[in-house]
């Protein structure tokens, strides 16, 4: 990440939840407590629950044993601030912000005090919440779902964040990004109903996922050309789509696709142990995407 410019130092208010240190978890102390680890996990829960309510107990215990230090939410449909906090209190985190209330909000929650938080709305569909936890700088990332001109000035917009930001900066950008890896490619080559479910998509929807008929790749490439690293392609070993899942086997969803990723800059992906999608026959029922996440080590130099 180049001609990076110096971080602006605005101070922005922080929703915290009261209660100085995290919950101790039955699985365990969270990762940077003992070891000098620390796991991200990302997830859509799809409409804050407010569709097939039912599945929200087995959620709040799948992320208990998970015992994640950071976490980064979507589609918190219906959710206020008390909501969240609530919520994250179930896997032990003392603190977290929301996006808005309105629309399809962001979340983050930590087990670590948050600070510099920015909302931004004007630009991005959903808007873009960034902060600052465990010493790395945060952005819960939900792109635009159905237009590739309209994810790329978001992508434009983000890096124009990210760049303000000191060049050595611990930098994570986490979430649903809507949009297709070009490391991926040929596993979606191999898919006949692809292009015809995005043709059928787009018609039905008055979308424009496809750019001249085909998938565009162009939104993650830039954010690699600006040298963000995506995590979870560097430490699989074979393609794992993360969308959809079985919670909604009665719909046209298409084939299996990743819209979920961990991109990191070159100093925080130099630390990462493992980065994976969460696919299993519990998650394939949470939610409409399945989770990701990642292991840091901090004590590796």
């Amino acid at each position: 990440m180049k001609n990076q410019k110096p971080i602006n130092r605005r101070q922005f208010a922080v929703k915290a939840v009261a209660g100085a240190s995290a919950l101790l978890l039955p699985c365990g102390l969270h990762a940077t407590e003992d070891s000098g680890k620390l796991k991200l996990l990302s997830y859509n829960v799809w409409y804050g629950f407010t569709q097939k309510s039912e599945r929200k107990v087995n959620y709040l215990k799948f992320m208990n044993e998970q015992a994640p230090d950071i976490v980064y939410l979507q589609e918190l449909n219906g959710y206020t601030p008390e909501n969240l906090a609530k919520d994250a209190k179930k896997w032990g985190h003392s603190y977290s912000v929301l996006l808005k209330e309105d629309g399809f909000p962001t979340g983050i929650t930590s087990s670590q005090p948050i600070t510099e938080v920015k909302r931004m709305t004007e630009g991005f569909h959903h808007g873009l919440l960034s902060c600052k936890t465990h010493g790395i700088h945060v952005y819960a990332i939900h792109l635009h779902p159905g237009n590739w001109e309209i994810r790329m000035r978001e992508v434009e917009l983000l890096l124009k964040e990210a760049a303000k930001l000191p060049p050595n900066a611990k930098v994570v950008l986490v979430g649903d990004f809507n949009t297709f890896s070009p490391h991926d490619k040929a596993a979606y080559d191999q898919v006949d109903d692809m292009i015809p479910f995005f043709k059928r998509l787009d018609i039905r929807t008055k979308g424009k996922n496809l750019r001249n008929g085909q998938l565009d790749y162009r939104h993650l490439k830039s954010l690699e050309d600006a040298g963000f690293v995506d995590l979870i392609h560097r430490k699989r070993k074979a393609f794992i789509g993360t969308f959809p899942t079985p919670l909604r086997a009665d719909e046209d969803m298409g084939p299996d696709r990743r819209l979920d990723y961990i991109l990191a800059s070159p100093g925080l992906a130099a630390s990462c142990l493992t980065a994976k999608c969460i696919v299993n026959e519990t998650t394939g029922l949470l939610s409409d995407h399945q989770p990701v996440s990642a292991v840091f080590d901090f004590t590796v130099r």
